[in-house]
């Protein structure tokens, strides 16, 4: 055997199992659980640990190629290891923007030295211009099975709904990013007292609402799946449910830092607490969490968007994003499952399963047979988060300074032990 982790309390809502067991995984697989009392090359004494099916983020932001100065994909990867990430889905805002198969392949090669499972989506439309729309199937040949032009939606309607139309027999999954350019209009964080407060202008939730009723009337207009990102919104979330009760295909995503913090956050004038969409308030902050508590929210990403140290030194300039694969776990487990909110079987579900599933990628089991995909973790273990100590190139963290719940010690991609926390 190649490793066998004793007394791990595993979690798995596929296959059924949460119960402290030792796993053997051998081949890149795991090869027997239960009580077990074979040799392995290492064995792991994992009590007090548990295991959860590797993460699958669908939302992050690897800046390669053409910004490696703030992430590349090597990185992105490293810090996906560190929060017990075993897939991720890069978006395309890219420069060059990925919109072309030669853009795609090289994406997917160096993820493909990475030790864990790099996809990339491709854009809507070419540049993210919403002009013209890409060449799917050129784009799908090159490995390529979901789009979106994140970082802004796509303005022209009509183009919207022809990608989702086209997505109906070419099987793409079609991602939007909801926020209106026109409603936004220079806006910086949230439009409410807070900015009213500072005398910075503010963006209006209407933005966020708008695009997203208009995606889910475009979807269901061409009974198409639409799948909402990182959702902030009590207005969007009350869109989304409606529309997942009369039916329409219709999937979201919020990251952590919206159902934990709220824009009084902005009255630091810090702008490493300023992304897109923004912070909003508490009522909307409510409304996020009960939605991932209920099953309106389907999946819990980070929208990972790193940005240097000087270009986050001017409140008022500096461009949205925050980095967050290190820290989605703990934040999660600190806020929901410390919070008595839900169980561990229910952050597996939000954080490994769903993601897969929305994309229609096959499932990870903690099961014989099964690939070996692990993240471990100690529920537990406290610790402050040090922007420093982060493995992206960048950090902004939105979490900085913070004592979180929660740990990732080990992360195993393909059997192999990809990271393992120093002590």
């Amino acid at each position: 055997m190649d490793l066998i982790l004793k007394n791990i309390h595993a979690v798995d809502p596929l296959s059924g199992l949460d119960e402290i067991t030792d796993i053997a995984i051998d081949g890149g697989k795991i090869k027997k659980i239960g009580r077990l009392s074979e040799e392995a090359e290492r064995v792991i004494d994992c009590t007090g640990l548990y295991a959860v099916a590797g993460l699958f983020d669908m939302h992050v932001h690897f800046r390669d190629p053409g910004l490696t100065h703030k992430e590349d994909i090597f990185s992105g990867a490293n810090a996906a290891k560190a929060g017990g990430v075993t897939g991720v889905l890069l978006m395309p805002n890219t420069k060059p923007a990925c919109d072309n198969a030669d853009t795609v392949r090289y994406i997917l090669e160096r993820g493909r030295q990475t030790g864990i499972n790099i996809y990339t989506s491709a854009c809507i439309t070419k540049g993210m211009a919403s002009g013209e729309l890409c060449d799917y199937d050129e784009l799908k040949r090159a490995g390529v099975f979901a789009i979106t032009d994140d970082g802004r939606p796509v303005e022209n309607a009509e183009l919207m709904r022809q990608a989702l139309e086209l997505s109906v027999t070419n099987g793409m999954t079609v991602l939007s990013h909801c926020e209106d350019l026109s409603i936004i209009n220079g806006g910086i964080i949230n439009k409410g007292e807070v900015s009213k407060a500072l005398g910075v202008k503010g963006m209006d939730r209407a933005s966020e609402d708008y695009i997203t009723a208009r995606e889910i009337a475009l979807a269901a207009s061409v009974g198409a799946h639409i799948h909402i990102c990182h959702v902030s919104t009590y207005g969007s979330v009350s869109i989304i449910r409606a529309a997942k009760r009369d039916g329409v295909n219709v999937t979201c995503e919020t990251a952590p830092h919206y159902f934990t913090f709220t824009d009084e956050k902005l009255y630091a004038r810090d702008a490493d607490f300023r992304m897109s969409p923004p912070l909003r308030t508490e009522r909307d902050r409510r409304a996020i969490e009960e939605a991932l508590l209920d099953g309106t929210i389907d999946c819990i990403i980070t929208d990972h968007a790193p940005h240097t140290a000087e270009e986050k030194a001017d409140f008022y300039k500096a461009p949205n994003g925050v980095v967050g694969l290190e820290t989605s776990l703990a934040a999660t487990l600190t806020q929901l499952y410390h919070g008595g909110k839900c169980t561990i079987s229910d952050i597996a579900r939000l954080m490994s399963v769903n993601p897969r599933r929305v994309l229609g990628l096959e499932a990870v089991r903690i099961a014989e047979g099964e690939r070996a995909e692990l993240c471990i973790f100690d529920p537990e273990r406290e610790w402050v988060v040090d922007p420093d100590k982060l493995h992206s190139k960048s950090h902004n963290s939105v979490f900085k300074g913070a004592t979180l719940k929660g740990r990732v010690i080990y992360t195993i991609c393909g059997g192999k032990l990809v990271f393992e926390l120093e002590n």
